[in-house]
């Protein structure tokens, strides 16, 4: 076993919605087989384990491996595409750079990338927006197993308004998908969602055969992603495309898409017959906060989905999004919030940390395994450790208390302060 010693703060606990801090010092966390088997003070676990190696943390602060909810794989080399709202964004942006994964070369070259990116931000578990090319795909989940992160992914597929290169029709995504989720859903720590990019680009047909890949039978059951609500020109022409739905919601609940199961990105301008339709499915928001902003997209309706009851998380959103670090993006949902004034939600920074952690997990059906670093956890943690010289170096010594230490960490952090990184017990990158 192995004792890590240091400063450990986590959000295990919500009373009244707003996410209780569990900071402890000179704290002990012994992990046995990559799991957290005992959590008690430094002096007791020398103690009780006096055999067991000590790994000491000294200055910063543990906290959980970091939660992405919401990230694009083939966007990793397309960060900072400023001053366009979303559709001329993915025009003149995103899609050219999705089309160029169609050569295996450069697929492997983003996948290092993307996946050296999660880790450096801290980031040990993702919902993964995937290419619309099966073998980039192999080579996504291939080095994501190499890694040893936490990825759930799958095939986008769209069959219509996208370029042709990046097209699959109904028959074909399901065939991809199929072959795809039977080779690596439920291997190690990878796991199949059925991506169907947004309804923009997918007909009824591709959607009904999402629907029937979702409903296959597996010992563990796929998830499912998309984008919902995220621009008002999107949903303008949703309602053209979809003159029987209701509302962008809809046309995913009409093909059986909705479930506890079901992760949905953006949600900017939710009707109000929406939000209490995703809460009782139990299914979950990604919110991209710094994505949200560059594009233009709207200042997230926080209050409006806690008083329905939907889950939120938090996601980076890259490449729309202006980097890996879930820190950041903490940060910039506190903005959201405060401009948003009296309809905003007042964030500490335990709930920072939570959207950032235990809400990830709780969104991903993960929350018995990972999200927090109680005894019974696996041990998926990020050492926040100051490099020296740095903006958080200069203020993290003054905090007052706890909680300005962990807002200290969201206001200034960012990679640079990620000093390791262990996913199961094992340091990764």
């Amino acid at each position: 076993m192995t004792i890590y010693r240091g400063t450990v703060f986590d959000t295990p606990e919500v009373e009244g919605h707003v996410a209780q801090l569990r900071a402890d010092h000179d704290a002990a966390l012994v992990v046995r087989e990559g799991v957290i088997v005992d959590r008690t003070d430094f002096g007791s676990a020398r103690e009780r384990y006096p055999q067991d190696d000590v790994v000491d943390l000294g200055e910063g602060i543990l906290l959980p491996g970091l939660i992405d909810t919401h990230v694009h794989f083939p966007q990793a080399r397309i960060i900072g595409g400023l001053g366009m709202p979303l559709l001329q964004w993915l025009d003149e942006c995103a899609l050219p750079e999705e089309v160029r994964l169609g050569e295996r070369g450069y697929a492997q070259a983003v996948a290092d990338d993307f996946l050296g990116g999660l880790i450096s931000a801290g980031t040990t578990t993702a919902l993964v927006f995937g290419s619309h090319f099966p073998q980039a795909m192999e080579t996504l989940f291939a080095a994501a197993e190499k890694s040893g992160l936490r990825i759930t992914s799958g095939l986008t597929v769209s069959d219509r308004i996208l370029p042709e290169q990046l097209l699959l029709g109904p028959e074909e995504a399901l065939a991809e998908g199929r072959r795809l989720a039977e080779t690596w859903h439920g291997r190690g720590r990878l796991r199949y969602a059925v991506t169907p990019r947004f309804s923009l680009s997918a007909s009824d047909e591709l959607l009904a055969s999402c629907a029937e890949l979702l409903t296959a039978e597996y010992a563990d059951p796929l998830w499912f992603t998309t984008h919902i609500n995220e621009n008002p020109a999107e949903i303008d022409e949703i309602g053209r495309l979809f003159p029987e739905s209701t509302d962008y919601l809809d046309t995913y609940a009409n093909h059986g898409l909705l479930s506890e199961r079901s992760v949905f990105a953006h949600n900017v301008h939710p009707t109000p017959s929406e939000l209490p339709r995703l809460a009782e499915a139990g299914s979950a928001v990604a919110h991209c906060p710094t994505s949200n902003a560059a594009l233009g997209s709207g200042l997230f309706p926080f209050r409006e989905h806690r008083e329905a009851g939907v889950q939120v998380a938090l996601g980076s959103d890259v490449g729309a999004g202006t980097g890996f670090s879930l820190l950041k993006e903490g940060l910039q949902c506190y903005f959201g919030q405060q401009l948003r004034g009296a309809a905003g939600v007042a964030l500490t920074p335990a709930d920072l940390l939570r959207l950032a952690t235990s809400a990830g997990a709780a969104a991903l059906g993960l929350q018995d395994r990972v999200g927090d670093l109680s005894v019974g956890k696996e041990f998926d943690a990020v050492w926040v450790s100051p490099s020296p010289g740095g903006a958080l170096d200069g203020v993290l010594p003054y905090a007052r208390d706890d909680d300005d230490a962990l807002a200290k960490v969201f206001a200034l952090g960012g990679p640079a302060d990620i000093a390791r990184v262990w996913v199961g017990g094992d340091v990764v990158g």
